[in-house]
């Protein structure tokens, strides 16, 4: 146990924070996710959504603040579905950024996802509730 670390942080999602470097991104994906597929290092955590482990990852976690740092992958085209964590994760982040979500296409972002330092899988039902986190640099 360590003070000021959340409880929802396993240690291997601490170990991979700590691993990344300024310009890394990481995955959060929902429970449909191909995580297994596209991840170099997947770490689960399966009990938790991705608003939760959104906002204890920032905590601990800074955003680039030189390029986009957040992405959300974009709804296929003619689907209807509603997509209200979107607000959530607005919410969340812009307590770190004020730059937007920044959308992109759905097998765009299996390729970046494919890039990333690391995926954490998550239990989330919700759709298109997948997000990737670009690190930047600590100035504390």
């Amino acid at each position: 146990m360590l003070k000021g670390i959340p409880s929802i942080i396993s240690p291997d999602l601490l170990k991979i924070l700590m691993e990344m470097g300024h310009g890394d991104e990481l995955v959060i994906g929902d429970g449909n996710f191909p995580a297994a597929r596209v991840a170099q290092r997947l770490v689960r955590e399966d009990g938790h959504t991705v608003p939760e482990l959104l906002e204890a990852i920032l905590k601990l976690y800074p955003l680039d603040t030189y390029s986009d740092p957040v992405y959300i992958m974009q709804k296929v085209p003619g689907d209807n579905v509603e997509t209200p964590i979107w607000k959530e994760f607005e919410a969340i982040t812009g307590k770190y950024t004020d730059k937007p979500l920044t959308q992109i296409e759905r097998f765009e972002f299996y390729e970046r996802a494919k890039e990333a330092y690391a995926v954490v899988t998550s239990g989330e039902t919700a759709l298109y509730a997948n997000i990737i986190i670009r690190k930047g640099v600590v100035v504390e």
